[in-house]
């Protein structure tokens, strides 16, 4: 009997574990392709939970996905936890503070916001909270909505500008127009990257230190790794590209590997146009350069975009809850980098009545323990009944 009882306790307790573990399920393609697009210089964010509502536990929320994505894959080749999510447009300052607390820079996109970032060219961001509200300028991925000429003309404005791709609706799959993805394959003005690491290269101005020297005709440069500084906001370390004027020297050889004009996609390495040369390396690790000459030389700061490109472009992979779906068509186009916002499927359709087992399982655990506790003193009061009694009425021992 005790076993019966203590077995229905369990039940009881674990039943609504079973209530929330059966609301969602997660993307099993994250353990395999997911990894090919890290490699690839993707990017993981957050889109929500299905269990859980932004507007009223924007906190919950953030956190329950935070731990959703860290639990199952890295967010970037450059940091494991994620700095990006989606948020809806209802959502106060306040709240979006919370979110931040948790972990999340980068909010997107068009979250309604008085603070915002590259809803415009001109929209330069230039405080971290800027960054709530991330712009959508060029439109959607999509056959059909897609505009090429106004997403030519973004781009040709400068700035970052971001898309919007979401590869299923309800049980559709969605076509992406393959136009505007060779449109932008042609674009070698312009940097290909994801929310996080282009917030991360942003960043950096309030992590700018770095040692520098001349000697022997060999240019040392390192920028300063600073974890506190990072962890203030909240960034990856990514290779940031710095601008030297080495005069009339020119580069015989480099400890870095060198980079061409149209190399679009965030990596280490230098390249020399006259007397400026480009350095695009990871804050802590030193770049040696063997110059033809001694010469007067100058750090005169970073470029806005990664390799001095004139535009950025990024492409927010909206409720992904299936990678594959969301990714696949875009295999042989690796120069298109993506931010997958993560969400788990919710409960399959025919899948809705499990927890209302769980609700039953929990019912019947109860009201069976009570049954087994009444028939134990049921049992007690009628054994107490035929016990002797004492001259004083008490049961004989």
């Amino acid at each position: 009997m005790r076993l019966l009882v203590l077995a229905m306790l369990l039940s009881a307790t674990f039943a609504p574990s079973v209530l929330a573990d059966v609301q969602w399920e997660e993307d099993g393609w994250l353990a395999t392709i997911g990894e090919e697009r890290l490699e690839k210089g993707d990017e993981f964010g957050c889109y929500g939970m299905p269990n859980l509502a932004w507007k009223a536990d924007p906190g919950a929320v953030a956190l329950e996905c935070r731990e959703y994505v860290e639990d199952r894959i890295d967010a970037s080749k450059w940091g494991s936890s994620p700095i990006s999510t989606y948020t809806p447009s209802d959502l106060t300052a306040a709240q979006h503070t919370v979110i931040s607390n948790q972990g999340f820079s980068v909010h997107g996109d068009e979250t309604g916001q008085s603070a915002t970032a590259w809803h415009s060219e001109e929209n330069v961001p230039e405080r971290e909270y800027d960054w709530f509200d991330l712009g959508r300028r060029g439109g959607s991925l999509e056959k059909g909505i897609a505009e090429i000429s106004l997403l030519e003309s973004e781009l040709d404005s400068g700035g970052l500008v971001n898309m919007y791709w979401v590869g299923r609706i309800h049980d559709a799959t969605v076509r992406h127009d393959s136009g505007v993805v060779e449109m932008l394959s042609e674009r070698d003005d312009t940097w290909f990257t994801t929310w996080g690491e282009a917030y991360s290269y942003w960043a950096v101005e309030r992590c700018n230190s770095f040692n520098h020297s001349l000697e022997n005709s060999i240019l040392r440069f390192e920028p300063i790794d600073s974890p506190a500084c990072r962890s203030a906001t909240n960034a990856w370390n990514v290779p940031i590209t710095w601008i030297a004027n080495v005069s009339s020297a020119t580069v015989l050889d480099s400890s870095l590997p060198t980079l061409e004009v149209d190399d679009r996609n965030t990596k280490e390495g230098w390249r020399q146009e006259g007397s400026i040369l480009y350095i695009s390396v990871l804050a802590g690790n030193i770049a040696e350069f063997n110059l033809s000459e001694e010469v007067e030389y100058d750090i005169t700061g970073r470029t806005q975009f990664f390799n001095n490109k004139t535009s950025a472009l990024t492409i927010g992979g909206h409720s992904t809850t299936d990678l594959f779906l969301w990714s696949k068509r875009f295999d042989d186009h690796e120069f298109l980098k993506f931010t997958w916002l993560l969400t788990p499927r919710g409960l399959e359709e025919g899948l809705e009545w499990l927890p209302y087992v769980g609700v039953g399982v929990l019912i019947l655990s109860v009201s069976g323990i009570w049954l087994v506790l009444k028939k134990d003193a049921l049992a007690y009061s009628k054994a107490e009944e035929l016990m002797p009694k004492g001259e004083n009425g008490d049961a004989n021992g």
